[in-house]
């Protein structure tokens, strides 16, 4: 049964939270996600995945729901999260600024981004999550930031405990990490450079992660202005639409043969791939399905990942 049967405008957060070592934490926070303060369940809302990784001491919970309901899901997770984690006790090698890094609101079907989240759509906020993470000293991982001497552009400022949240709307981010067989950090950052150089949409950076070397990658849904290379190389991208828009993202296979390319010349192997979560088109059809059969709790059918 498809969205368009359903008559759903169908919306996702990868919601980013600070905590994967504790499970019981991070498996409360993605069951706050279905019900409100009352206990009553959330409608039309399912979580499909929970991706946590140790060495970043960092979870990814995917939730999808109406473009009306998400914000409410979203709500009952961050109350929760908020409510367990404690970010001056927080210790990882993935850079973060929040208890509750990052929520980003992503269109699945018959909804816009712009429809997605009114803070986005701030003119004064309107900007890049690189531009405004390079702005808060989010890339220096060694500088100790007074979090409580930042400025949050919406609400209260942030405290130590808290920490500060970005809270945003694009088309759909991927993100898809390649681990390297080395532990040569300053290689991964010549590697992720090259990426970030070279790959339309894909924003990398390199982590030590399990005693060998992870590049991060955030890969982008583009439309086709923003694609200088898309005519030439078209074989490189996937595209799929919403409302009729065309988007494109570079296909994570030829992105880890880029970097597999990279690391061959720096005599580096590279030791497997993985992709937190869902493609946009895998994202979507998971989400009809599960919210189509009632499945709140598709992720504990799906095994949720925990690194």
């Amino acid at each position: 049964m498809t969205s368009r049967k359903l008559g759903l405008q169908l919306a996702a957060c990868l919601l980013n939270v600070s905590e994967a070592r504790n499970k019981h934490i991070v498996e409360k926070i993605a069951n706050a996600a279905l019900h409100d303060q009352h206990g009553h369940k959330h409608p039309d809302t399912s979580v499909l995945n929970v991706f946590s990784d140790y060495d970043y001491n960092r979870s990814v919970i995917t939730i999808v729901s109406t473009a009306e309901q998400i914000g409410r899901s979203v709500t009952s997770a961050c109350v929760e999260g908020f409510a367990c984690i404690d970010l001056s006790q927080h210790d990882g090698v993935h850079p973060c600024l929040g208890a509750i890094d990052l929520i980003p609101i992503y269109p699945l079907s018959d909804v816009r981004p712009e429809e997605c989240g009114l803070v986005a759509q701030d003119e004064k906020t309107k900007k890049s999550l690189a531009e405004k993470r390079r702005g808060l000293w989010w890339f220096k991982k060694n500088t100790k930031a007074d979090l409580t001497q930042l400025k949050a552009d919406v609400g209260a400022n942030p405290s130590k405990r808290y920490g500060l949240t970005g809270v945003g709307a694009s088309p759909y981010v991927i993100n898809c990490n390649v681990t390297l067989d080395t532990k040569d950090v300053a290689a991964g950052r010549f590697i992720a450079n090259a990426i970030r150089s070279h790959a339309d949409g894909v924003q990398a950076l390199a982590f030590p992660h399990n005693g060998q070397v992870e590049i991060a990658c955030n890969v982008e849904s583009l439309v086709n202005t923003q694609c200088p290379n898309l005519l030439s190389e078209s074989h490189k991208f996937i595209s799929y639409s919403i409302c009729s828009e065309s988007y494109f993202y570079v296909c994570p296979l030829h992105l880890e043969s880029q970097i597999r390319e990279l690391a061959r010349h720096q005599g580096i192997n590279t030791v497997e791939t993985a992709l937190v979560g869902f493609t946009p088109q895998e994202c979507k059809k998971t989400a009809e399905y599960a919210i189509s059969h009632g499945i709140g709790e598709y992720w504990k059918k799906r095994r949720g990942i925990f690194m």
